[in-house]
């Protein structure tokens, strides 16, 4: 396995990092048994940065149990705050105030099973309904949490690469995670990274199967994008299937060689899945298949969708 230095916080990540999402059940159910075998594989891999939040439903108790009796220090933990089920709103209920912060930081230790928390990042922060709230109220209240030894590194994560600077520019950041925007289709992170180097943020990738558009089944029904793009990344995966190729594969490889993030999340359920990554860590996806698919891709390059205020 690769590690990397996340920012200037002294802490040695994997590059492949285990995304937790889907041990919640939203790609289908998960049982214990598979997640603790999924996660007691990656730490013998090599894996050591574990990313999860309160949003993805069950993930953070699932998580939990899976690390029951792993050396606490053998792993970063990173989980998120204002953004939770809601049985009423499918885009979820957002609360960012300093009372919900408190809490929700408290449900995750107990969830997690720790007392300390290496991560914890204001989730999708473009839905805020007040974004000064983020900046006056949200992070203040992480840094007391941080000051009470409940937290050791505070940051953001969101879609739109705007708020960004948006937050940067005013207050400073341990580190962002960045989702979608370093996959074959969008590169995008790529521009931002000098002014991140800049501000000495670490910055964690996400998603470079871009939520499921490179998965081998092709997107879910709920996936946002815009219906040509769908199209397009259904188009690259018949083309794999016709060539013998993986596209989910091949995308986790792309990324993994060419996103200048520390560590990259991949959403991760079962020990297949944690094999099949780790696999083409340090490897070279077949530049062929690449330059076929990214000619498929070409008219759809760094097409993304909305998200939240930003449009």
């Amino acid at each position: 396995m690769q590690y990397n230095a996340l920012g200037k916080m002294g802490l040695s990540v994997s590059a492949l990092g285990f995304g937790a999402a889907p041990l919640g059940g939203p790609y289908g159910q998960v049982t214990q048994a598979e997640a603790t075998q999924a996660v007691r594989v990656a730490l013998d891999l090599g894996i050591n940065f574990f990313d999860t939040s309160p949003w993805y439903q069950a993930s953070e108790e699932v998580l939990g149990e899976a690390l029951v009796g792993v050396a606490r220090e053998s792993y970063v933990l990173c989980t998120k705050l204002g953004r939770y089920p809601s049985t009423e709103k499918p885009s979820g209920e957002f609360d960012f105030s300093a009372a919900r912060v408190r809490q929700s930081i408290d449900n995750s230790l107990c969830r997690l099973k720790t007392d300390q928390l290496d991560i914890a990042l204001c989730h999708d922060i473009e839905f805020a309904e007040d974004f000064s709230q983020i900046l006056d109220e949200t992070l203040p209240t992480l840094r007391e949490c941080v000051a009470a030894g409940k937290v050791r590194f505070v940051g953001v994560s969101g879609l739109p690469l705007a708020i960004y600077p948006k937050v940067l520019d005013q207050t400073p950041l341990d580190v962002i995670l960045s989702y979608c925007h370093t996959s074959l289709n969008d590169n995008s992170l790529w521009d931002l990274i000098p002014y991140l180097d800049e501000k000495s943020v670490g910055v964690i990738g996400a998603s470079p199967l871009a939520m499921g558009l490179f998965s081998d089944t092709g997107p879910q029904p709920w996936h946002p994008a815009p219906e040509v793009l769908r199209l397009a990344c259904l188009d690259a995966l018949a083309w794999c299937k016709e060539n013998g190729f993986s596209l989910a594969e091949l995308a986790v490889a792309w990324t993994l060689q060419n996103a200048p993030v520390a560590t990259t999340l991949v959403g991760m359920t079962n020990e297949a899945q944690v094999r099949q990554n780790s696999a083409v860590v340090g490897t070279l996806p077949d530049p062929q298949a690449i330059n076929a698919i990214q000619a498929i891709l070409a008219p759809v390059q760094r097409l993304t969708w909305p998200s939240g205020k930003f449009h």
